[in-house]
């Protein structure tokens, strides 16, 4: 039974124990651990509506910009699409900002026209988005 040879001492390590020296540095670091700064430009702001079509059928409310600013948001934070619209809308809302948020549906079924690579997280330091 080669399993059971280690068994007695498995799974009995202990966990590494570090410890901190600079209090006052580490509760900073988790204090910016949760800020959030989100800046749209003007021209963004401007686009975020999509033009009118000459087209027969329902007509696109939200441009390009729009989606892929909030599929990319997604992206960045690991969210679902519903937490993305509620995510987009707080921000909105925050900034003062009155534009329609499109809803999950919407972000669906437009993310596979927009070719946007699922992006990994980096790990490690800010995440700089940038919507222009």
């Amino acid at each position: 039974m080669p399993f059971k040879h280690n068994a007695s001492r498995r799974d009995k390590f202990a966990k590494a124990k570090y410890r901190v020296t600079n209090w006052a540095g580490y509760n900073e670091s988790l204090r910016r651990r949760g800020d959030v700064t989100v800046w749209l430009s003007e021209d963004a702001m401007a686009g975020w509506s999509s033009p009118p079509s000459r087209k027969r059928g329902a007509q696109r409310q939200y441009s390009d910009l729009a989606i892929e600013a909030c599929l990319t948001l997604r992206v960045v934070f690991g969210l679902a699409l519903r937490q993305t619209q509620g995510f987009v809308r707080s921000l909105l809302r925050l900034m003062r900002i009155d534009l329609p948020v499109p809803d999950f549906s919407t972000l669906y079924r437009r993310a596979p026209s927009l070719n946007i690579a699922p992006g990994r997280k980096p790990t490690g330091g800010p995440i700089t988005l940038i919507v222009d």
